[in-house]
């Protein structure tokens, strides 16, 4: 008797193992942060937030989303107007490789995630730079996984929460924000 329950227990403890040992080790990508400080948890329920707008920059598509603050921005005409985000504005642009649906061909579709980009409108922490700051977060689809992007990431990425900043100069009458709020 003593022996089949020992027997259950590492049949139990073998199957666990093998069937919830992904789970258990699942990443937290909430745990993750740039250097310089941005972290992902910053944008917990960026996955909720509203559509700005879509689009395709090389080989990607991307979807994106801000929170409500921006949005509220966006409706009262920032940045068209002239004026600036209020600290709080957040954005998420969310990137994927372009697929064909496979019930659908005509369609292209989000394949596999390629990356998740953040902005941050925070004057406090980012004054030197436009009083923005980013994250760049690489998406691995095998692993499900996210890492900071680097140097070697493409596009390039810098090794801090200012690294969006030297692409963005070009958007500087625009508050460093390139992306219009798309019309509905």
């Amino acid at each position: 008797m003593k022996r089949n329950r020992m027997r259950t227990i590492a049949i139990m403890t073998a199957l666990v193992s093998t069937l919830g040992g992904s789970a258990l080790f699942a990443q937290d990508k909430y745990s993750l942060k740039v250097p310089g400080g941005l972290a992902f948890s910053e944008f917990r329920g960026y996955e909720a937030w509203q559509l700005v707008s879509i689009s395709q920059d090389g080989p990607a598509i991307a979807a994106i989303l801000a929170n409500p603050v921006m949005i509220e921005a966006y409706r009262a005409g920032v940045p068209g107007n002239g004026k600036p985000f209020p600290d709080g504005s957040k954005m998420a642009k969310i990137h994927w490789i372009p697929t064909k649906m496979a019930i659908f061909p005509a369609a292209t579709v989000p394949g596999a995630q390629h990356d998740v980009d953040f902005m941050v409108k925070d004057s406090k922490r980012f004054p030197d730079s436009g009083g923005w700051g980013w994250a760049a977060f690489e998406h691995d689809t095998a692993s499900g996984t996210f890492t900071p992007a680097t140097a070697a990431a493409t596009p390039p990425q810098g090794n801090d929460a200012k690294c969006g900043f030297q692409c963005h100069t070009i958007a500087k009458t625009r508050d460093y924000v390139f992306t219009d709020y798309a019309p509905r």
